[in-house]
């Protein structure tokens, strides 16, 4: 398969491009800064950036899109009172919902060549409108906005043969997660490539986590 990963440089994204490339895949992945050979430079804050890299990926199929990169842009101590500034909740937007939209929109003619395309969400069960137990307003608030994102593109891209899916990775030990969280990424990776690979026109716009269990919306 052909394979483009957002946020490919560290944490899950790094860990879905090694996976992939042992099992003998395609991989691009993006970073904002630097990456190996035939990685992409791309900014999901800069639209300008999300072009130039898929002018620079060319005219070749895309089988599966992954879009994983993200931003945690409060503190987790945050302060309600004086806190959530708004350039905090601009970053957070601009990555999580405006860049997937962009990245999806952008690479739609590549992904247009393959037999049975497929873009992958990843979400998080923090964005549940029924799951809201408080706290991390922006990253709940622009997580949630994604998985709406996702639903709706589902909706519009059945008819064009484009499968998407919307997933919980789990609390992983990443930079975002933290040394605290539950699981390994080289737990989380193999058990996400299951999902990923089960994913069809037929369970299009599904939302689970990395363990196949339903999340609610």
């Amino acid at each position: 398969m052909d394979i483009l990963i957002t946020g490919a440089g560290r944490g899950l994204g790094a860990g879905f491009a090694s996976a992939y490339r042992a099992r003998g895949d395609r991989v691009t992945g993006t970073m904002r800064t630097g990456g190996g050979v035939g990685d992409l430079v791309m900014d999901l804050r800069d639209p300008a950036s999300i072009r130039a890299a898929a002018q620079a990926y060319g005219a070749r199929r895309l089988d599966l899109l992954i879009c994983n990169a993200g931003l945690y842009p409060e503190s987790k101590s945050e302060p309600l009172d004086g806190g959530y500034a708004p350039d905090l909740w601009a970053a957070g937007f601009a990555v999580n919902v405006t860049g997937a939209f962009l990245t999806v929109q952008a690479f739609l003619p590549q992904l247009r060549l393959a037999t049975a395309p497929k873009i992958v969400f990843i979400a998080s069960q923090m964005g549940s409108s029924q799951r809201a137990p408080g706290g991390s307003y922006i990253y709940r608030a622009s997580k949630a906005a994604m998985i709406n994102l996702g639903r709706n593109l589902a909706a519009d891209l059945k008819a064009q043969g484009i499968a998407l899916g919307i997933y919980h990775p789990g609390w992983v030990r990443t930079a975002m997660g933290g040394s605290n969280a539950d699981i390994s990424v080289e737990q989380a990776v193999p058990a996400l490539l299951d999902r990923f690979d089960r994913l069809s026109l037929a369970t299009t716009c599904t939302f689970e986590g990395w363990d196949g269990q339903p999340r609610s919306f």
